[in-house]
């Protein structure tokens, strides 16, 4: 499915008052769909790093929801972080896995997991997630997205998508300071 498409859908069901971390390709693409003051686009190229980033966010924050938008080459890099999600107890994360099978933004390289047949969803199930699914298609997506961020938590969700390099906005992404300023914003409010 196109990434920006599956990346609208979510920004339509998502509630308002949710916190949204992005890293790596989804961080460029987000801001395409979403300019709310609870995003928080985080891309200091430290593959694997959303995860635990909105760990800490869910444990801090447990009145939001927190959602963290990651690739599967991201998650490859701290499989591990499953299991700490699991272990520390949060019930309001969810996991949304953006599956192209590429490491997008260091030059389109294949995934390790995409040769071994990774199933994301069943690693989540393994670790100890309350609730995972997988989306192929568009229509099944946007049917089915409202309903699976209303589960149990945590969540995990993993979408196949497209490769989505030519849709990159040109401009430079918004700096960390203005984010990290609009996010405590978001956070008072």
């Amino acid at each position: 499915m196109p990434t920006v498409s599956a990346l609208q859908i979510l920004a339509d069901v998502r509630d308002e008052s949710t916190l949204v971390v992005t890293n790596q390709g989804s961080a460029r693409l987000w801001p395409l769909v979403s300019k709310h003051p609870c995003d928080f686009n985080f891309n200091p190229s430290t593959m694997g790093g959303a995860i635990p980033l909105g760990l800490g966010l869910a444990l801090a924050q447990p009145q939001r929801e927190v959602l963290v938008i990651s690739g599967d080459g991201s998650l490859l890099m701290s499989l591990g972080s499953l299991v700490t999600v699991i272990a520390s107890g949060v019930q309001n994360l969810t996991i949304v896995l953006l599956d192209n099978e590429i490491y997008e933004v260091t030059g389109g390289q294949a995934v390790p997991g995409a040769a071994a047949g990774v199933d994301y969803p069943g690693l989540a199930t393994a670790a100890g997630f309350a609730s995972a699914a997988q989306f192929a298609t568009l229509e099944a997506w946007r049917e089915g997205a409202a309903a699976v961020l209303q589960q149990s938590g945590p969540r995990f969700v993993a979408l196949r998508v497209d490769a989505a390099r030519d849709a990159y906005p040109k401009s430079p992404a918004e700096p960390i300071q203005e984010q990290i300023l609009r996010l405590r914003s978001g956070l008072s409010s």
